[in-house]
């Protein structure tokens, strides 16, 4: 199949699970598939979420910056006005890569009114966490420690410190920043009722972790221990902070990014009006939206394409979405997993192998692929094209299962996702069955050469998700399966799959 042209200017780089799809190694295929025409792409931005979203691109895991770091010929790097952001992380972030020989700062605009996160939040995010487990007597949210959601909050509840606070005097962000640690303090000790020992263990928590995070920097000799030493914020008493040591670090680190503070609408329309193309990249997965996912185990941002249009502050118009799934399923936290593998199969157990958070480096849970919450991203959300990755993974399964449909325990069909979780939760999967393959695939380039079952098995999985987002009506135009991902290499990628309507007939 030749590569169809993309609808716009303005792509939009979205997961359709519960993350850790590979949404960033896309960027690269993007700008490679567009260099040296007069549409290259020019900015890549990230839309959504802040360091709880890990990506990997050409090798380089990313936790903050979008992925188009690692292509030199992207003019622009952006933080969108939809993402929470820690002035340190950034640099903590930016300075290994520079190291590394990618141009950062130079490229970095962060838009003015992209939210300010602090360690008060991370704070609180612990906090909330040990308040879900002790108070409330629930399971564990499995927080990222990273403090999004309670940055997030700070947004709802109008407490917003943006980063064009870091462009006025420093008297004016310090009463805003002191104001947000006192309801930081008061809410962890009478609404949490954290203990004390608690409350100490958070700051050992937070650095260990961190220390862990950036231990090749410190090798490097860009920072110190004690750069990643939280210990430094602790107030004299119990559940107070030093505010003016958390004031002074974090102003320091603002105006150290003074220069690269800017807005994104300004750049994104010039850019178009040039005839460039701009990649939004979101930090998390259409199921995890704060608003059609499943609480709590859900991000605090909107995860799908309009918040393309929020997050750059441009006027809504034609975008192009890629969809970015694996070839199975994995999850983190306590989410409802009806396609859960059995952990005695031997391919779960390989699977498990190469399954951890980026950021967290959490064991994931594996799954078969989910079909119907694949098709109803499409139905509800919408995308013109599709990258599948990891079906080298798969290698060795004698059997392969997708989930076409969900029964109760009448046997009535659920052809969509429910959106009542009580229900959900009642449910079990409907598969149908695929025969495996025995030989590597991850050499291979190009799908004639794949074996035929991985060949029917990639019809299946597209074919599957069509059929739940549209059953019998299908729509003129179909979203083709774009790349194939075989490996986790830049180059580990099949690009002539053949047309959807091919690959539905193809049984």
């Amino acid at each position: 199949m030749s590569l169809t042209p993309f609808r716009s200017q303005l792509i939009a780089d979205v997961g359709i699970s519960f993350g850790d799809e590979g949404k960033g190694r896309l960027i690269p295929e993007v700008v490679h598939e567009l260099q040296g025409t007069p549409a290259a792409v020019s900015v890549v931005f990230k839309v959504n979420g802040g360091s709880n979203s890990g990506h990997t691109a050409g090798g380089i895991k990313l936790n903050l910056l979008p992925a188009g770091v690692v292509e030199q010929s992207v003019a622009h790097l952006a933080i969108g006005a939809g993402v929470v952001a820690d002035p340190r992380k950034i640099l903590w972030e930016g300075r290994p890569l520079e190291q590394k020989g990618y141009a950062i700062f130079n490229r970095l605009v962060v838009d003015e009114r992209a939210m300010v996160s602090d360690f008060s939040h991370r704070l609180l995010d612990l906090a909330w966490e040990d308040y879900r487990v002790n108070i409330l007597q629930e399971e564990p949210r499995g927080s990222t420690g990273r403090g999004i959601t309670p940055a997030y909050q700070d947004e709802t509840g109008q407490w917003q410190i943006t980063f064009a606070d870091f462009l006025g005097g420093p008297n004016f962000f310090a009463r805003k920043l002191a104001a947000r640690a006192d309801r930081a303090c008061r809410t962890i000790q009478h609404v949490c009722q954290v203990s004390p020992a608690t409350w100490d263990g958070f700051f050992a928590k937070l650095s260990a972790a961190e220390q862990r995070a950036n231990a090749e920097a410190i090798e490097l000799g860009l920072f110190t221990p004690a750069d990643f030493d939280f210990n430094r914020f602790r107030g004299a008493q119990p559940f107070s902070l030093n505010v003016e040591e958390l004031t002074r670090v974090y102003w320091e680190a603002g105006q150290q990014l003074r220069a690269n503070i800017g807005e994104v609408r300004e750049l994104v329309l010039r850019e178009l009006a040039a005839g460039r193309s701009i990649v939004g990249e979101f930090g998390q997965a259409f199921w995890l939206d704060k608003r059609h996912g499943f609480s709590p185990n859900v991000t605090a941002s909107h995860t799908y394409t309009p918040e393309f249009f929020e997050s750059a502050g441009v006027p809504v118009q034609p975008i192009h979405t890629f969809a970015v799934a694996k070839a199975y399923d994995t999850k983190v936290g306590t989410h409802t997993f009806l396609t859960q593998m059995d952990d005695a199969l031997p391919i779960c157990q390989k699977l498990k192998q190469i399954e951890f958070g980026t950021t967290t480096g959490r064991q994931r849970m594996v799954g078969w692929y989910d079909a119907v919450e694949k098709g109803d991203a499409l139905r509800y959300g919408g995308y013109q094209d599709l990258m599948i990755n990891k079906i080298d993974a798969l290698t060795g399964a004698p059997e392969l299962l997708i989930c076409t449909a969900y029964e109760d325990a009448a046997g009535r069909r659920h052809v969509h996702v429910p959106r009542n979780e009580a229900l959900r939760k009642t449910l079990r999967p409907v598969y149908t069955r695929h025969a495996g393959w025995e030989q590597d695939i991850s050499g291979v380039r190009s799908f004639g050469e794949l074996p035929r079952p991985a060949q029917l098995y990639t019809a299946a999985m597209v074919r599957s998700l069509i059929e739940v987002a549209y059953g019998a009506h299908l729509p003129a135009i179909l979203p083709n399966l774009r790349y194939l991902g075989v490996g986790p290499g830049p180059s580990q990628i099949i690009k002539d799959v053949p047309s959807t309507s091919e690959l539905m007939r193809l049984r």
